[in-house]
């Protein structure tokens, strides 16, 4: 145990050459302190500001102080490459604002070296979904009356019906659940908590699998975890992957079906049956409604046919078709 704790704070440690990893490491402990930044973004914010620091160091930098506009253009020129995405690139860059403004603040630098710096725009991807036949297949082909068959049914019924993240999905106590209310309490990214509905059939099948399948998992050292795996502790991330895939391979689906299918599904769909944007947000947990919109662009035959249907220079034509469609 005592290694492992040691192992976790060589992990959170910069490895930065040392006159750049004090500010580092103080940064990364005000994100922790302050801000409640999730460990793995710190992690991953580590790694791009010890990148940042060896480059400036091959530069002859001596410590962030030596850092100008010019040398900082030069790491994110370096990054322009097909090693590194558009979305790494730019997730470097926002580590390295986030420091250059710690800087200013907490060590009284006068100027941010980041300032005038522009970096590549990711490109959002439109979420892969499925259609709510698939969904239905899926689901369903959890369909046995043993533990594990219960626990699937309870964990893609759940998946699909709250639309959580993976995370969320296995990290999830019998603490958060409250069936009868038809809610569940979530602590999302940065330990935020949101209440995210649950629909009738996920709370059926999951109060059976309280029921009927749960109790045969338990060990000895069982926590409260909700979903289980055969040596009665909580389902990793991985595992939860490997029960949807299996699933969808059963249920004969041909897609490519990730983890976060049935999160985009839920959002899609719900958009498609006339949510409000501004709701699907706060279930999803996400902070930034533009990070919701990529939604929109899930579904554009529902807005055509929205716009056929009632715009009045349309009605009589009746609605517009996307192309292919017959």
């Amino acid at each position: 145990m005592a290694e492992a704790r040691r192992r976790t704070n060589r992990d959170d440690e910069s490895r930065a050459p040392r006159a750049f990893a004090g500010d580092i490491q103080a940064f990364l402990n005000t994100l922790a302190l302050e801000r409640g930044l999730a460990k793995n973004t710190r992690a991953a914010y580590r790694r791009d500001l010890d990148q940042a620091a060896a480059f400036f160091q091959r530069r002859g930098l001596k410590d962030w102080s030596g850092v100008d506009a010019a040398a900082a253009a030069a790491w994110v020129q370096s990054l322009a490459t097909p090693a590194y995405a558009a979305a790494s690139a730019a997730r470097k860059l926002t580590a390295l604002r986030m420091l250059a403004r710690h800087l200013v603040k907490e060590n009284g630098r006068p100027d941010d070296f980041t300032a005038l710096l522009t970096g590549p725009k990711p490109r959002r991807k439109i979420p892969g979904t499925l259609s709510e036949t698939e969904v239905e297949r899926l689901v369903t082909a959890a369909d046995g009356a043993d533990a594990f068959s219960l626990r699937d049914r309870a964990l893609l019924e759940l998946f699909y019906s709250s639309g959580l993240r993976v995370s969320e999905l296995a990290a999830l106590t019998l603490q958060q659940i409250d069936l009868e209310g038809g809610f569940i309490r979530v602590f999302g990214k940065g330990s935020k908590e949101r209440v995210v509905p649950v629909g009738r059939q996920a709370a059926a099948a999951t109060a059976n699998y309280l029921v009927s399948g749960r109790p045969q998992l338990v060990r000895a050292k069982t926590g409260s975890h909700l979903f289980l795996n055969h040596h009665g502790g909580g389902l990793s991330r991985v595992a939860l992957w490997m029960i949807v895939k299996k699933h969808a391979q059963r249920a004969g689906l041909t897609k490519n079906v990730k983890p976060h299918a049935l999160r985009h599904s839920f959002a899609t769909h719900l958009l498609t049956g006339g949510a409000d944007l501004r709701a699907i947000q706060e279930m999803l947990g996400h902070v930034d409604i533009s990070t919701t919109q990529i939604y929109t662009a899930v579904e554009p035959q529902r807005l055509l046919d929205q716009h056929g249907k009632f715009h009045p220079r349309n009605r009589a034509a009746g609605p517009p078709r996307l192309k292919g469609e017959s």
